[in-house]
C-alpha cells in the first residue's frame, strides 16, 4: 500500500511550480491534480523526457531540471525518460533541418552520462528513470499504423518547424512526423500527469495530451520553460553557437563566462539557473533597477553562486580570485598546461598558436592576431607574419581565458 504524502497547500505549491514558466495548459486542469493529489495523498507523475544526443549538459539544460527538482521537493514523483529509442529518429524541433540519429550504443552511452550530471540537480534517489526503448522496441508494424492513425497530417503540419520547411521546399521525412507521436506514448506508458519541456518542446507535448486522451486517459498538464539564452545574449544556449556554461566545467570557466553574459540577462539566469527563493530573486530585481548599484557586483554574487551549486563555495572563492588576478591585475593563472616543443627555436606565430590548438584553423589564428588577441610575455602580437624566436616558460595568452607556457 502506497503511503499516504502530506503536500504543500495548492498555493504555495502553485508559486514555486510558476515560477520562471513560460506557459502551463491549462493551470485550471494543473489546479485540479494538485487539489486531488493532496486529498488523496498521492503524488503526481512529474514527465521530463530526454534524448541523450550529447554526453554533457549545461546551463540550458538545468533549466527544466530544475523545474523538475523543484516537483520532487513538493512531494511529487519525479519520472527522468531516457529516449533511448527516440534519439535513433532524431528531433527535429526548433530546427529546419532533422537531428542527426544516434546509434542505440551512443545514446546508451551518453545516457550515462547524462543521468551522472543531472543528479547534481535532481534527487537521485528520488528519481525514476526509465528508457522509452522499454515499450517502443516491442511495438510492430500493426501498433505504428494504429498509432498513427490516431494523428492526422494536417494537425502535424501546424508545427512551426514543418511549416517552415513545408513552405521552403525543404523536405520533410515521413519518419520525422513519428517522432512526436513516440513520445507522446512516454506518456501513455507512464501515465504522465505533468510533462515538462522548453518552449520548442510545446508542440511534442501537447500531442501526448491528445494521445492520452485518444488512450482513453485523463491528458497530462504541459509545462513550458523558457530556453536560456547563451552568453553570447542572443542565441540559446548551445554547444554549437559556443556560448554555454556546461555543468561539468572547470570553476574558473563557470566564473568567466558568467561575468561574460551581458546585464540584461542576470534576472534571467538568477530565476531559471538558480536555486535562490522568490524573496531573494525580489531583491535581486530591485537592486538591477536600483541605478546607484552597479550591475558587475551582482554579476559577480551570480557567477560565485553557480560555482557553489556545481562545486563548491571553496572553488567559488578560488576561482573569482583567479579571476581578479588574470583581468583585473594582469597576472596569469597559477596552474596553466605546458606546450613541450622539441628542436624548435624560431616558429610562425600563427603556427605556434596552432600548436597550442587555441584556434581551429589558420585563417582564424590570423583573425584573433588581427582582433589583438594574442600576446607573448604580455606583449601584444599584432603582426600575423610574426616569426617569434623561442625561449623556454614564455606564456602565450589568446583570447581572454586561454593560457600556455612554452616549454622547449
Amino acid at each position: 500500500m502506497t503511503d499516504f504524502v502530506k503536500f504543500p497547500p495548492v498555493n504555495e505549491q502553485l508559486d514555486l511550480i510558476k515560477r520562471g514558466t513560460s506557459e502551463i495548459i491549462p493551470i485550471e486542469e494543473l489546479e485540479n491534480k494538485l487539489k486531488k493529489s493532496g486529498e488523496t495523498g498521492k503524488p503526481l507523475n512529474i514527465k521530463l523526457g530526454c534524448d541523450p544526443t550529447r554526453p554533457d549538459l549545461h546551463l540550458g539544460h538545468s533549466v527544466v531540471l530544475r523545474k523538475l527538482a523543484q516537483f520532487q521537493q513538493l512531494g511529487h514523483q519525479a519520472i527522468l525518460i531516457i529516449g533511448d529509442f527516440t534519439a535513433m529518429i532524431g528531433d527535429p524541433s526548433g530546427r529546419n533541418s532533422t537531428r542527426p540519429p544516434l546509434t542505440y550504443e551512443q545514446s546508451r552511452e551518453n545516457a550515462q552520462s547524462y543521468i551522472e550530471q543531472a543528479a547534481k540537480i535532481l534527487d537521485k534517489d528520488r528519481t525514476k528513470i526509465v528508457y522509452n526503448g522499454e515499450w517502443l522496441s516491442p511495438m510492430n508494424f500493426q501498433d505504428v499504423i494504429k498509432l498513427a492513425s490516431k494523428y492526422t497530417v494536417a494537425r502535424m503540419i501546424e508545427r512551426d518547424d514543418f511549416t517552415k520547411r513545408f513552405k521552403g521546399g525543404i523536405p520533410i521525412s515521413l519518419h520525422e512526423f513519428l517522432y512526436p507521436l513516440a513520445q507522446a506514448m512516454d506518456s501513455v506508458a507512464i501515465e504522465s500527469d505533468v510533462e515538462l519541456g522548453g518552449t520548442d518542446q510545446k508542440f511534442n507535448l501537447l500531442v501526448g495530451r491528445d494521445i492520452q486522451r485518444e488512450s482513453g486517459m485523463e491528458p497530462q498538464v504541459i509545462l513550458t520553460m523558457p530556453l536560456l539564452v547563451g552568453t553570447d545574449g542572443t542565441e540559446k544556449m548551445s554547444k554549437s553557437y559556443d556560448n554555454y556554461i556546461g555543468i561539468h566545467d572547470e570553476p574558473k570557466d563557470i566564473f568567466g563566462k558568467t561575468l561574460s553574459i551581458p546585464d540584461n540577462l542576470i534576472y534571467n539566469y538568477y530565476e531559471l539557473a538558480t536555486d535562490i527563493t522568490n524573496e531573494e530573486l525580489t531583491n535581486i530585481k530591485a537592486q538591477l533597477e536600483d541605478s546607484s548599484i552597479n550591475p558587475r557586483n551582482i554579476k559577480r554574487a551570480l557567477a560565485r553562486k553557480l560555482v557553489e551549486m556545481y562545486h563548491d563555495a571553496d572553488a567559488a572563492q578560488k576561482a573569482e580570485e583567479e579571476f581578479d588576478k588574470i583581468f583585473i591585475n594582469k597576472g596569469t593563472p597559477d596552474d596553466i598546461p605546458e606546450l613541450k616543443l622539441d628542436n624548435v627555436s624560431n616558429i610562425s606565430i600563427i603556427d605556434l598558436i596552432m600548436e597550442a590548438k587555441f584556434a581551429p584553423s589558420k585563417g582564424e589564428a590570423r583573425r584573433l592576431i588581427q582582433q589583438g588577441g594574442v600576446s607573448l610575455d604580455g606583449d601584444k602580437i599584432t603582426d600575423f607574419k610574426a616569426e617569434i624566436t623561442l625561449k623556454s616558460e614564455m606564456i602565450l595568452k589568446v583570447g581572454k581565458r586561454k593560457f600556455t607556457k612554452i616549454i622547449i
